[in-house]
This record gives structure tokens, C-alpha cells and sequence, in this order.
């Protein structure tokens, strides 16, 4: 392969997913070096960001470990496992190829881990009387994951209201953001209402620096700006905030905030693509005629400006945003007691170091 240049090479290489690459570092020095080399690095998650995949946890309380499905529209569905962690886990957040994992059995203990290299890094214990729980998770409220491709770094973020010795909360709202850079957690304090329900408070998006969610009385966005530690309202446009009979979901698209807003009869997908002006723009509007039966039960996960991931309660489905086609990509054979979307995550496979 002497007549194929380098840099082609590292292009086409660029374009594989990470466990066919990760095999190809035996055939000879260059490409044993690419997955640790920093340009590879950039392009192999500038690629990978191209391509939006669904993570299902499959979870089966008679097993020691959880399973992965990823639900990849090229490639079709394919089996992973977190079998190299220490203990049973429950994925909290995905973000850039990392997740944030909870232990089961010990309150408290997090990991950060990337499933598709197998490396993961235990998070150190931090000291905080408990925040509020909430079902199915019995966790902190809300957890956030912000995976920097551009600098290398994580930042793990759990938040809720302090309880007190009667399990009540005080109004006193805790923020808790563990820094890799530093191996530390550090901490601050608010006092103000939220409102987070089971159906939003970890679907979390990453942008432009800052965490966001979308607060259950759809009335606006909350971000935590990671730079500064200082929580901000984002308002929704006035058609999602007081329209009636809609649901709302926070996605991200293309680098950019997103909605989704879902009726009986269609779907609307907005996009933020002025973020500092916080202008909102409808995008698309998408007939739901095709999928009558699923559209009280479906969940977006993830987007491009392409398609979009929807998971139902039993089913995950892909829209061409071009074409108007609707595709059924995985279904789950035996009967759960939650729907799909509570174990459902959006993911991007990265080559990002936990360590």
C-alpha cells in the first residue's frame, strides 16, 4: 500500500468505527500510533460527529452486568457490553462518547467511562448530605455530563434540592461539578424554584460550554454555564411556551439547541442558531400520519439536520428529514416494565481519554 499517501490513508481510517480501528494497530507503526495521536484524534471525532447513534441500556435484573445496543442508521444495530466496569450500573447521562454511570449498590459511587475503548475512570467520593430522589433512578436529581472534544476534558454535574432530616426540601439548591482537569469536585449553592419531571431532567444537551435543560413546565431552559458556575434562564419561542396540548423536547442538532414539539397530528423541530441573541428558528414541520399509533409514545433521542431518532415503548424509528420516510431500526422482543425511552440515550462514538 506503499502508493496510497499518508495522509489518505489517515482519512480513510478516520471514517471506521473504533473497535474495527483499534484492530488495525497491529498492522504496522503508523497506524499503531493514529488512535493516540492528537490530529487523528480531532478528525476521527469531527467524523464520528457526523453520525449520531441511539445507546439502549438493556437492563436485566437476574444479570451481573448491563448490555448496550447502539443504534447506528448506517450501520444497523450492534451489541456492546460494560462488563469492564466494576459493578452493576445505571447509564445517567451520555455526552461527545462518554457516559456517566451510578452504582446500584453503593450511593453515591459514579464512573465516567468510554464504551467503545473500554477505559473508564471512578470518580472521587464527594461529601454532601442527600439531594432529592426522585423515580425510577432513586438519584441525585438531575445529572449532567460535558464531554470538551476541542480540550480534552470532562465535567460531571449533579444537582437537586437538599433534603432535610424530615426528607423535606429546604429550597436550598445544591450544584455539584466534578472537574477532570483538577480530579475535584467543587460546589455551589442557590436558592430558586425548578421544576424537573421523570420525562426531561436528564435528557441534558451540551452547547456552546454550558449544560442545558428543559424545566418540566416548558417554560424555559435551564443552563449552567461550566465557565463561570452561574445557572441562567433560556426562554422557549412563544409558540412552544404557550401552546397547549404539545409536548417538548431538548435535543441538540448540529452543534446548535434544538426543540422538538409534538402533537396528535405533527411534529416541529426548531433550532437556536444565534445562540447569544437566543433567536429560535422553526426548521421543519413533519406529518406524524405515517406512525398514527406510536405518536403518544414516542421520545426523540437525537438529530441532524438529516434525520432524527424517536424511541417508543417498545421500537426505535428513524425520520429522513429529506426522503419523509420513516424506518423501524430496532424493537425490543420481550415486555418491559418501562418504556424504551427511559433507557434510551443519545451517543457519538469518540476517541476521548477518561483519564
Amino acid at each position: 500500500m506503499g502508493f496510497i499517501p499518508d495522509e489518505v490513508i489517515i482519512q480513510i481510517l478516520a471514517r471506521l468505527p473504533v473497535k474495527p480501528l483499534f484492530k488495525t494497530k497491529t498492522v504496522c507503526k503508523l497506524w499503531y500510533g493514529l488512535p493516540s495521536d492528537n490530529y487523528f484524534i480531532r478528525l476521527f471525532n469531527q467524523e464520528s460527529a457526523k453520525n449520531p447513534m441511539v445507546l439502549i441500556e438493556l437492563i436485566d435484573s437476574t444479570e451481573p452486568k448491563s448490555s448496550l445496543i447502539f443504534v447506528d442508521n448506517p450501520r444497523g444495530v450492534s451489541e456492546f457490553s460494560l462488563d469492564f466496569l466494576l459493578e452493576k450500573v445505571k447509564i445517567r447521562a451520555s455526552c461527545n462518547g462518554l457516559l456517566c454511570c451510578s452504582s446500584i449498590a453503593s450511593k453515591g459511587v459514579y464512573y465516567v467511562c468510554n464504551p467503545m475503548t473500554r477505559e473508564f475512570k471512578v470518580l472521587p467520593r464527594y461529601r454532601e448530605r442527600p439531594l432529592t430522589h426522585f423515580y425510577p433512578d432513586g438519584d441525585a436529581m438531575i445529572v449532567g455530563l460535558a464531554s470538551d472534544l476541542s480540550r480534552n476534558k470532562f465535567n460531571v454535574v449533579l444537582a437537586g434540592f437538599k433534603l432535610t432530616s424530615g426528607h423535606r426540601q429546604d429550597g436550598t439548591f445544591v450544584c455539584l461539578i466534578f472537574d477532570s482537569d483538577s480530579n475535584k469536585w467543587r460546589k455551589f449553592v442557590t436558592f430558586q424554584e425548578h421544576n424537573f419531571t421523570h420525562m426531561n431532567r436528564n435528557q441534558v444537551v451540551f452547547v456552546n460550554g454550558s449544560l442545558h435543560w428543559l424545566t418540566g413546565s416548558y417554560s424555559y431552559i435551564l443552563t449552567l454555564d461550566l465557565n463561570y458556575d452561574v445557572w441562567r434562564k433560556i426562554p422557549l419561542p412563544d409558540e412552544v411556551r404557550y401552546g397547549t396540548g404539545n409536548r417538548v423536547y431538548l435535543l441538540e442538532c448540529d452543534g446548535c439547541l434544538s426543540l422538538i414539539q409534538i402533537s396528535d397530528t405533527g411534529m416541529k423541530i426548531w433550532v437556536m442558531k444565534d445562540y447569544e441573541r437566543e433567536l429560535w428558528h422553526m426548521v421543519d414541520r413533519v406529518s406524524l400520519r405515517c406512525i398514527k399509533g406510536l405518536v403518544h409514545g414516542i421520545f426523540p433521542i437525537t438529530q441532524t439536520g438529516e434525520y432524527v431518532f424517536l424511541a417508543s415503548h417498545k421500537q426505535v424509528l428513524v425520520y429522513h428529514r429529506t426522503s419523509r420516510v420513516w424506518k423501524e431500526m430496532f424493537s425490543v422482543k420481550n415486555s418491559g416494565t418501562l418504556p424504551l425511552w427511559f433507557s434510551a440515550h443519545a451517543f457519538r462514538s469518540s476517541i476521548l481519554p477518561c483519564e
